[in-house]
């Protein structure tokens, strides 16, 4: 996904937060995903708990987006905000081979200047 972005990390508040991540193999074409990416991405910067979001893909169309939340419930709404449920729809019929989605709560974070080691 090539959505543009002030840095390269998300910038989070200390733990504990939620972690959704959508990892997924890329159809051949671009058939607007872009665009519907980039609109994705700034609806859920408004979602009541969204915190930040991290997203990379490689040449071979894996890609990986990890987006922070600061609870369950605001997961679970955003999963049902109706152009996001649109653009799922899309997802599986254009753009996706196969994807999985993953949640987990996030404990502990640290950076490479805050290492435990």
């Amino acid at each position: 996904m090539s959505v543009a972005s002030e840095h390269l990390f998300a910038t989070l508040p200390d733990p504990p937060y939620y972690v959704v991540t959508f990892s997924s193999d890329r159809t051949q074409g671009e058939h607007g995903y872009g665009a519907m990416a980039e609109r994705m991405v700034d609806m859920a910067r408004q979602q009541p708990g969204f915190l930040g979001i991290e997203s990379a893909r490689g040449a071979d169309g894996f890609g990986i987006t990890n987006s922070y939340w600061a609870d369950e419930a605001s997961i679970l709404a955003w999963k049902k905000v109706v152009d996001h449920l649109a653009a799922q729809r899309l997802g599986r019929e254009r753009w996706y081979r196969d994807y999985r989605v993953r949640i987990g709560r996030i404990e502990r974070a640290y950076s490479m200047s805050e290492s435990e080691f």
